[in-house]
């Protein structure tokens, strides 16, 4: 690796101009020299890119140039890592077919084709129809994704909703099953999901509003206009995100306007799509809960009465307020529900305890109950509930870091399990080469916290080895310890993978969560660099052998420990970083300000979180030190972080930053923030993230270890 002097003679860094734009609040002055990275008219940018101010677009440019410079050295194991990803995707790949009377849809590869295609057979043996090919819908865009898609309940519509730019505003479009033809029928700037009526000529969007808020949910019937839609259900709280779904027995159209620890649920019959919705309970701040339908009653996921980790109740269709709901299954604390689903005959459910996911299906008829579960130390379990209601089949998806995807067909009755699909690896995958553990590292208040790790069986655990550690810790979502082929491009060059499973996901139940937002934000912090000295401690590294990566809130966690723990990392890779926390809570015109206050606080209204989110929050902490070797990832288009959040932290980081390490940014300025939308395009984003890994641990001219192919 060349030094810092080599790096810097032949490119110099950008520095952006320091215009300083002075807030007060709660007494406290704030002085943002790098405010105006943020476009004025950056609502209109999310739908034209190309009409970003010139200065700023000259800006980010520059940075892209300078980042793609200091990374030219790596351009041949950039290609090399691309290489060696691609080739462990089947390119002709596709899902297991899932039935829905008579037909079966499912979604595939071709071979060098960027974006999914959706198709259908006929259970009867009849051939492939292919419904949507993506490749020819994002030929000649930049950016493309297909967000969502559900048939109509005859099966002669399909309803899918895509996005050109990557600031999630869909537009919802419907073709002709029969002779693949759209109709005329567009409805622009929506949420992107669908949810069908039964006579399947009407559907149930959501539509966001001019802050790119998704609070207002729209009818509209087959071949009439846009414009004649019909309002159904209008949310007048703006700290409320709105979505639509349906129930498994297809009999009701489910409202839920929602915010991360609260939520309400509004049913309308499928059976009659122009009655009014009827609400399940209303709205306690607190009090989350979901519903589900069996018969004549309603089957509720919830939170109520201190059931901190849920528990089920039944209710009746005609009366379903919290007066007459029946407890089902009681609450057990540490033992959170996941998730809840209902056929005829079963209930299943999806929980997770100590750390581990495991589904338990309960017989209707009698209430006998019986687990799936599995062996491995960690591993992630998935529920798929299909089109059908009346099956006894279940299916469900397993992995571990070692095993690939396998995605079963269970029988509720006999307890028969059908491997449906193995992922395939086509350049080779022998499990028994690498090795994955779970770990628990002390926190410094008492807890302790679940580490995942996955190395080559061939790595030495001398402390020589470089880690590669993963963490998001926030809105209760927890990262399974789940297969990728990805990262077997790193542990293959000796690098061990970690994900630390921090407070602020429910890893370890509800608590978990609680225990890493609002006043107790700080423990996801603490959590995450605590797992780093753990593993340093243990001698598997060293503490400034360790590269931190996160994206999103995990990003911002990025930013935090960059600023409270920079000794203890080699590195930091932060992808689409939410670094600039107190300012973006700040302005409740953001499109997701509001709705986001209860998992970080209110800043405007309480001096105390202010001051909370003021002392952690990365952009306000950037202090005169050396600083780790920083790599930051944005989207010019991303409507939940927004671009101007990484350039800003640069910005301040290569003016106050008095080491000589990297620090790099590169915003994609045809992208949001899932980044690139091809399949291959993604692959390459995430080769330049391992590059640089390797790059700054020395490692870039380490040869991957030749590996025993599968049998």
């Amino acid at each position: 690796m060349h030094g810092p002097s080599d790096r810097h003679a032949y490119v110099k860094p950008p520095r952006a101009a320091r215009r300083p734009k002075v807030t007060s609040w709660h007494g406290v002055e704030l002085i943002d020299d790098y405010a105006w990275l943020k476009a004025d008219n950056w609502q209109d940018v999310m739908r034209d890119p190309g009409v970003l101010d010139t200065e700023i677009r000259s800006y980010l440019e520059a940075e892209n140039a300078y980042c793609d410079a200091q990374l030219a050295e790596t351009r041949q194991l950039q290609e090399e890592l691309y290489t060696e990803m691609r080739a462990r995707l089947k390119e002709d790949d596709s899902s297991v077919p899932s039935p829905d009377g008579p037909y079966a849809y499912y979604t595939g590869y071709v071979s060098g084709g960027q974006y999914p295609v959706v198709y259908r057979r006929a259970r009867d043996g009849g051939g492939e129809v292919v419904l949507l090919d993506g490749n020819l819908e994002a030929e000649g865009k930049p950016y493309w994704d297909l967000g969502s898609f559900q048939h109509s309940p005859d099966h002669s519509l399909l309803a899918y909703a895509s996005d050109d730019k990557g600031s999630e505003l869909y537009t919802i479009r419907l073709r002709d099953a029969a002779t693949g033809q759209d109709l005329a029928d567009c409805i622009p700037d929506t949420r992107g999901g669908v949810v069908w009526a039964n006579d399947s000529k009407t559907l149930f969007y959501v539509r966001l509003d001019d802050h790119h808020r998704p609070l207002q949910v729209y009818r509209h019937v087959v071949g009439t206009p846009v414009e004649d839609d019909q309002l159904v259900y209008a949310e007048n709280d703006i700290g409320l995100y709105v979505a639509i779904s349906g129930t498994q027995s297809a009999k009701y159209v489910l409202i839920d306007a929602h915010d991360h620890s609260t939520s309400e649920v509004r049913l309308i019959d499928a059976d009659a799509p122009f009655t009014a919705p009827v609400l399940v309970e209303p709205r306690k701040v607190g009090h989350e809960y979901s519903v589900e339908h069996h018969g004549g009653k309603l089957i509720i996921t919830t939170n109520s009465e201190n059931s901190e980790d849920f528990r089920i109740v039944e209710a009746p269709v005609a009366s379903p307020g919290m007066g007459n709901w029946r407890e089902i299954i009681p609450h057990r604390p540490g033992c959170l529900i996941l998730d809840t689903v209902l056929y005829r005959d079963h209930m299943v459910r999806l929980e997770r305890e100590n750390g581990l996911p495991r589904i338990v299906i309960r017989r209707l008829s009698d209430g006998a109950e019986h687990t799936i579960e599995f062996p491995e130390e960690a591993y992630s379990l998935g529920i798929q509930p299909g089109y059908e209601f009346d099956t006894t089949t279940l299916r469900f998806v397993y992995s571990s870091m070692t095993t690939p995807t396998e995605t079963y067909d269970y029988d509720m009755e006999t307890r028969e399990r059908t491997l449906r699909k193995r992922q395939q690896v086509p350049s080779g995958h022998n499990p028994a080469d690498y090795v994955t553990r779970r770990l628990y590292a002390p926190a410094r208040d008492g807890e302790t916290v679940p580490v995942s790790i996955l190395y080559h069986k061939d790595t030495s655990l001398d402390g020589s080895a470089p880690v590669l550690l993963y963490g998001y810790g926030a809105y209760g979502i927890s990262i399974p310890a789940s297969f990728s082929t990805t990262r077997l491009s790193l542990v293959d060059r000796g690098f061990i993978y970690a994900i630390a499973h921090i407070r602020g996901g429910k890893d370890k139940g509800y608590r978990w969560y609680t225990d890493g937002k609002l006043t107790h934000k700080v423990h996801t912090f603490t959590d995450f660099i605590d797992a780093g000295e753990y593993l340093a401690a243990q001698g598997l590294t060293q503490r400034g052998r360790i590269v931190a990566n996160g994206g999103s809130a995990g990003g911002m966690l990025m930013g935090v420990v960059a600023n409270m723990a920079p000794d203890l990392f080699l590195g930091i890779i932060a992808d689409v970083p939410f670094v600039d926390v107190l300012n973006t809570m700040l302005d409740k015109d953001l499109p997701l300000t509001p709705p986001e206050w209860p998992e970080w606080g209110n800043p405007i209204e309480s001096r105390d979180e202010f001051a909370i989110i003021h002392g952690y929050s990365p952009y306000e902490n950037v202090d005169a030190k050396p600083y780790p070797h920083i790599f930051a990832y944005g989207g010019l288009t991303d409507p939940r972080v927004t671009y101007w959040e990484p350039a800003k932290w640069i910005a301040r980081l290569r003016e106050r930053n008095t080491s000589d390490n990297l620090v790099l940014l590169k915003i994609n300025m045809d992208a949001g923030h899932g980044g690139a939308s091809g399949r291959y395009e993604q692959l390459r984003e995430m080769a330049a993230d391992y590059a640089f890994a390797l790059k700054i641990a020395g490692l870039a001219a380490t040869p991957a270890r030749q590996k025993e192919k599968a049998a």
